[in-house]
C-alpha cells in the first residue's frame, strides 16, 4: 500500500478523473478528502468509496472557502500529505467569438484556483517538511487546440506554475509535478460522436483512449515515498499522442 496513513485532498473529486484518483488512493491506504462544488455528486462518491473518503464543499475560485476547507482538513487530521489539483472546467469557443467572461471564468477556476489551493496547502506542508503535490494539466497546454484558447492557456499556466513551485519547495521535501492527460474515457469524451472518437483515436499511436485508472496509477506513484526524487516534471498520459 503505497499511501498507507497519508491524508490526501483531491479537488474536483466528485467524478471523473478526480474520483478515479480517490478510489486508487483509498486502495493504497490513504484517507481522502473530496473537494468539489457539486455537493450531491461529491457526497454520493464519498459514500460509495467508504469510510476512508470524506466530502467537503469546495469552490476553488473562492479564496475564503479554499482557506477554510484546507484549515479544516488540517485541524481534523493533523496533516495534509498529498494535494491533487484536479478541479477544472471548459468553456469552448473560437477565439473570435470568445468573450472576456468566457476567457476569465476558465482562467479563474483552472489556473487561479490551482494557485489558491496550492498556496493554502503549502503552508502546512512546509511546517511538516513533507508533501506531494500533483497538478492535473492537459496535453492541450503543450500543443494547443482550436476552440480552446482559454483552456489551453490555463493548462499551459499550470505547467509553468508546477515548475516554479517545484523549485521553491524542493528544499522542504515537497515535490510538485503535473500530469498531462490526453483523451481519457470520461463523461466529456462520452459526449463525442462515434465518428469523432474514431478520428481522435487515429491520431493516438496506441489507437485507444486512456482510462481514468491510467491517470490514477501515475498519481498514486507520484504521491508516494517512492517518487521522492521526481519533481518539476510534466508527464503525459496520452498514448503517445504528443510524442
Amino acid at each position: 500500500m503505497l499511501l498507507r496513513g497519508n491524508v490526501a485532498l483531491i479537488t474536483g473529486g466528485a467524478s471523473g478523473i478526480g474520483a478515479g484518483i480517490a478510489r486508487r488512493f483509498i486502495k493504497e491506504g490513504a484517507v481522502v478528502i473530496l473537494g468539489d462544488v457539486d455537493a450531491q455528486a461529491g457526497q454520493a462518491t464519498a459514500q460509495d468509496l467508504g469510510d476512508h473518503a470524506l466530502f467537503s464543499t469546495l469552490d476553488i475560485s473562492n479564496e475564503d472557502n479554499v482557506n477554510a476547507v484546507v484549515k479544516g482538513v488540517f485541524n481534523e487530521h493533523g496533516k495534509i500529505d498529498i494535494l491533487i489539483n484536479n478541479a477544472g472546467i471548459t468553456n469552448d469557443r473560437l477565439l473570435l467569438r470568445m468573450t472576456k467572461e468566457d476567457w476569465q471564468r476558465v482562467i479563474d477556476i483552472n489556473l487561479t484556483g490551482t494557485f489558491l489551493v496550492t498556496r493554502a496547502v503549502m503552508k502546512y506542508m512546509i511546517k511538516q517538511r513533507y508533501g506531494r503535490i500533483t497538478n492535473i494539466a492537459s496535453i492541450v497546454g503543450l500543443i494547443g487546440n482550436p476552440g480552446q484558447a482559454n483552456y489551453s492557456a490555463s493548462k499551459a499556466g499550470i505547467i509553468g506554475f508546477t515548475k516554479a513551485c517545484a523549485k521553491e519547495l524542493a528544499g522542504r521535501s515537497i515535490t510538485v509535478n503535473a500530469i498531462a492527460p490526453g483523451f481519457i474515457d470520461t463523461r466529456m469524451t462520452d459526449a463525442l460522436s462515434d465518428e469523432i472518437k474514431e478520428q481522435y483515436k487515429q491520431a493516438i499511436p496506441v489507437k485507444r483512449f486512456g482510462t481514468v485508472d491510467d491517470v490514477a496509477s501515475l498519481a498514486a506513484y507520484l504521491s508516494s515515498q517512492e517518487a521522492s526524487y521526481i519533481t518539476g516534471q510534466i508527464i503525459c498520459v496520452d498514448g503517445g499522442m504528443v510524442m
